[in-house]
């Protein structure tokens, strides 16, 4: 029985088009595409084995952004919500669902980022650079802060005020009474509240300008 020869066989191999190496797909994308595809059919654990693997990620990036764990916290259920809720949004051919991912997650963190900034900015403005203490901001400053989103702003600034201020501005903002029903309430004299409602407006002036930094 002939073989053929080494003259041959090179000459094959030189007549033969060269074989393209190919690159084997990267496994966690089949899995995900997998998980995703369950998704479509309403399987939960599907849903729950996606999120164990990039929940991290996901609140890592978030976190970063917002810089405030809650908030992140609540980027990273509402983008896994959205998910749960249209898989079909995934389009294979844009890029792996872990850049879908994270994509959303940066979007939707950049929204909550310009939505604080923007209530904090309404808070600050409800409050005047100067107030004539023969005025009563008790009157009308609840009133401007009228907003869940704003009343929560406001709560914030008004802890990094000293006790005494804090207290005044809290019955004044969350309780709605005037200065004169403040001064009757604490048995502190009327020009004692005014003084330390000025002080406390500025300082939580300050302090909501300097959170939007």
């Amino acid at each position: 029985m002939m073989t053929d020869g080494p003259l041959v066989t090179q000459r094959r191999a030189r007549s033969e088009p060269a074989r393209e190496a190919t690159v084997p797909p990267d496994p966690a994308e089949l899995r995900d595409a997998d998980l995703v595809r369950a998704m479509r059919r309403g399987d939960k654990d599907a849903f729950r084995g996606l999120f164990r693997r990039y929940a991290p990620t996901a609140q890592a990036l978030a976190q970063r952004i917002v810089r405030q764990q809650f908030l992140a916290e609540e980027i990273v259920q509402e983008v896994f919500l959205a998910v749960w809720r249209n898989p079909t949004a995934h389009d294979p051919d844009r890029g792996s669902v872990k850049s879908w991912l994270m994509g959303m997650i940066h979007h939707r963190s950049v929204d909550v980022v310009r939505r604080e900034e923007a209530q904090r900015r309404r808070a600050a403005e409800a409050i005047p650079d100067a107030i004539d203490l023969d005025d009563d901001p008790g009157v009308t400053v609840p009133e401007e802060i009228g907003l869940p989103e704003e009343r929560k702003v406001v709560r914030s600034a008004l802890a990094e005020l000293p006790t005494e201020q804090r207290q005044i501005l809290e019955l004044m903002y969350f309780g709605g009474m005037s200065q004169s029903q403040i001064s009757e309430r604490l048995s502190v004299p009327l020009g004692t509240v005014k003084s330390r409602t000025l002080l406390g407006m500025r300082r939580m002036r300050t302090t909501l300008v300097g959170m939007e930094r």
